[in-house]
């Protein structure tokens, strides 16, 4: 069946790996040819299968001997973490963080994913699934302790460590996101009246969105992971002792801190968006008060210059009758009667506190 060395995935169609538990930690590789001539009385088998793999597929359905129903929901195109009991087996559905291929995008960056992952167990066997784009480092890491002598004895401890692994996998994520609301807080928290202070509140602001919607949608599918190794740790199987309970356990308790994470996380950036339109309302206010007051002192302005003005308007009429037309001190007159005009409308003007 093979020899005790980690082989490569993936080698053959559909198959990513599949491997034999002696009870003791250690594991022996497989080939299609291996899981086709696998009994109970073998060992433990633990097959990993590429969901969307003709070859995959075709053994769920056909060879595999599982129930139509279960192989149907094994093969679904997008589920949400859940746990269904039939008979003494588990139909187990998880969310784990997958790197992308080149190019490909989600919800949580431009490099990783929060992807399905279907599972059943039955005591004397393990079978998993994901698509073939996805690469789940909880799924190799399980495996490669395994073949260190290092792995699951039980089926239930197999569920335990794939538990285990798939919710470690969300803290550099998490840690992640809190290292961005830290940056964004100081961008906030900087000189409001720096030169390039619109620039810094449009790019604060696209973040405080990516970042927003990324935690909605971790929260979306961790709620009810929740919910599914609640009931995954509390199922009645005969073949589930207690030390893989205690191990379910604490595995929840994992996840429940990482949810109060991302709480706190969601919770800081919604203060730091309303810090942010508080600031952004100040300078707006700030920046109408200037408007006003630069546009009283205009107003003031060509109060004050109207008296002069109207005086010029009138005594440039070509029309006869005009005042001191042909007096030497008529310029001088009519000075002193606009700078009057302007002194009365100024004092006017302070009175109302116009100006």
């Amino acid at each position: 069946m093979g020899d005790k060395i980690c082989p490569d995935a993936g080698v053959e169609p559909g198959l990513r790996f599949a491997c034999l538990l002696d009870g003791q930690g250690s594991a022996t590789n497989m080939t299609w040819a291996g899981v086709w001539d696998w009994e109970p009385t073998d060992g433990l088998l633990w097959v990993h299968l590429e969901r969307d793999d003709p070859a995959a597929q075709e053994w769920v359905r056909v060879d595999s001997g599982l129930d139509a129903l279960v192989a149907e929901a094994l093969l679904a195109e997008d589920t949400r973490p859940r746990v269904e009991t039939i008979g003494d087996g588990l139909l187990i559905v998880l969310r784990g963080i997958s790197k992308n291929s080149a190019g490909a995008r989600s919800h949580l960056g431009d490099d990783v994913g929060f992807v399905p992952l279907h599972l059943w167990a039955d005591g004397k066997r393990v079978i998993s699934l994901r698509d073939k784009g996805h690469q789940l480092g909880a799924l190799r890491e399980t495996r490669l302790a395994a073949f260190r002598g290092q792995g699951p004895c039980r089926p239930g401890e197999v569920l335990a460590q794939i538990a285990y692994r798939v919710i470690i996998d969300i803290e550099p994520v998490l840690d992640s996101m809190d290292d961005q609301v830290d940056a964004l807080e100081e961008m906030v928290l900087e000189n409001t009246e720096a030169p390039h202070e619109e620039v810094s509140e449009k790019l604060v602001r696209r973040q405080l969105s990516e970042l927003r919607r990324k935690a909605i949608h971790l929260r979306r599918y961790l709620a009810p992971q929740r919910d599914a190794i609640t009931r995954l740790q509390r199922e009645d199987c005969s073949w589930l002792t207690s030390r893989d309970r205690i191990l379910l356990r604490e595995d929840l308790d994992r996840l429940l801190r990482f949810i109060e994470y991302l709480d706190a996380i969601r919770d800081r950036s919604i203060l730091l968006h309303d810090d942010l339109c508080a600031l952004v309302s100040e300078r707006i206010s700030r920046s109408s008060l200037h408007i006003s007051r630069t546009s009283n002192r205009l107003t003031a302005l060509a109060a004050l210059l109207l008296p002069p003005s109207l005086a010029a308007g009138l005594l440039g009429m070509n029309v006869g009758g005009i005042p001191w037309n042909t007096d030497p001190q008529g310029f001088l007159y009519m000075g002193v009667i606009s700078a009057l005009c302007s002194t009365a409308v100024f004092v006017l003007l302070r009175v109302k506190k116009w100006i």
